[in-house]
């Protein structure tokens, strides 16, 4: 467990961090960067998932770095394991090819607070950055603690006696395949809603929970943004087509706007909403400068949905770090958006962004996590009857 130091008479805290790692030499390098940090001390490493599960058992970490691909036991079926036994904040490190995206994603889902890429050890330019970027995420990990382990139990509490979920569940047991659902969905280019939802660190699973839970045929797109590099989002596009009843791509310049769809934003990429002559709405994507360090922005999306008056607009923002989204939230509200939803602190793995909305009043609902695909049926159902 974290404790106190003092330092030239002053306090420091020290998490203690496990390194899971099959590779010597990876442990050796992944140790070496989190030590670097005065706040960090490697109190242990594991060389497969087993000796995780040991190890977080014995030594209590304050957070983990686990890799993914490990003989004996995987990252994933251990990280299953520490969430049922013993929830503690893990980092994943991941490769960036499409197969390291899928896995990676699935992580995330199962409860891991967030992920890094690999360092590749050779370049020394890339383990500066990777070492920033690690030391980054684990203070954040090692801040949410309490709150990463909170949705955890509140999903399976809604899996168990949520009516949508189960409803959900019975409805793909049914057809077998989302693919086979997203054929029966009729879907329109008319409509007279839109949802748009901006999420950050923790947001894969929230996604997973909210779009999940979207009944099939939903009268309006859905936009995602989802602070999350290339190849992630396409791997986390595909992995909620498959758990939902909507379909989910990933979004592509000049797709026209249908019902029942949701649209992530591609990594790398701002994505903005615009209207023809014809009055039909298309995605268009632009490399414009990264906003408040995020290229996709949420605020970005959020802005270009000002204009659209004529649409009733429904707006969400839920966990993740900084304030991106809560200006061009109170901006749509400001302008008549019809709902506008932040998510409640104990479901957040960081209370960051819907923290900013509520603080600046942009938010008309704050609801855990397991709410707002009921909020946005109820509120797009009302406004259509």
């Amino acid at each position: 467990m974290s404790n106190k130091q003092i330092e030239g008479g002053s306090s420091l805290a020290l998490y203690n961090i496990l390194v899971v790692d099959d590779s010597v030499f990876m442990r050796k390098i992944v140790s070496d960067l989190i030590s670097e940090n005065p706040q960090f001390k490697v109190i242990g490493t594991a060389k497969n998932g087993q000796e995780a599960i040991e190890q977080v058992k014995l030594l209590r970490p304050d957070a983990v770095t686990m890799d993914i691909e490990m003989p004996v036991m995987n990252g994933l079926d251990a990280l299953k394991h520490i969430m049922e036994e013993q929830p503690t904040p893990v980092i994943m490190l991941s490769s960036l090819t499409q197969e390291g995206a899928s896995e990676t994603i699935r992580a995330l889902e199962l409860g891991a607070v967030d992920f890094i890429r690999k360092p590749s050890g050779s370049i020394s330019l890339d383990l500066y950055k990777v070492k920033l970027l690690l030391h980054e995420k684990l203070l954040m990990a090692v801040r949410s603690k309490m709150s990463v382990n909170q949705p955890a139990s509140v999903q399976s509490h809604v899996v168990k006696v949520n009516p949508l979920s189960l409803r959900s569940k019975m409805m793909k047991d049914n057809l077998k395949q989302s693919d086979s659902v997203a054929q029966t969905i009729p879907t329109t280019t008319h409509f007279s809603h839109v949802v748009a939802i901006g999420t950050s660190t923790g947001g894969p699973r929230a996604l997973h929970q909210v779009i999940s839970n979207i009944p099939a045929g939903f009268p309006a797109p859905i936009l995602i943004v989802q602070h999350m590099p290339p190849n992630f989002t396409k791997s986390l596009a595909q992995r909620l087509n498959d758990i939902s009843q909507i379909r989910v791509v990933e979004a592509a310049d000049g797709e026209v706007l249908q019902t029942a769809t949701a649209y992530v934003a591609p990594g790398g990429w701002h994505m903005v909403i615009h209207k023809d002559p014809n009055r039909t709405y298309k995605i268009r994507l632009t490399k414009d400068e990264p906003v408040s360090g995020h290229r996709p922005s949420v605020d970005v999306m959020f802005e270009s949905l000002l204009s659209m008056n004529e649409l009733k607009r429904h707006v969400v923002l839920m966990t993740g770090m900084g304030s991106d989204g809560a200006k061009g939230m109170l901006s749509l509200k400001q302008s008549g958006a019809t709902t506008t939803i932040a998510e409640a602190e104990e479901t957040c793995v960081v209370y960051g962004m819907p923290r900013a909305a509520v603080e600046n009043q942009a938010a008309m609902y704050v609801l855990p996590q397991q709410e707002i695909a009921v909020r946005l049926s109820r509120c797009v159902q009302s406004e259509m009857n």
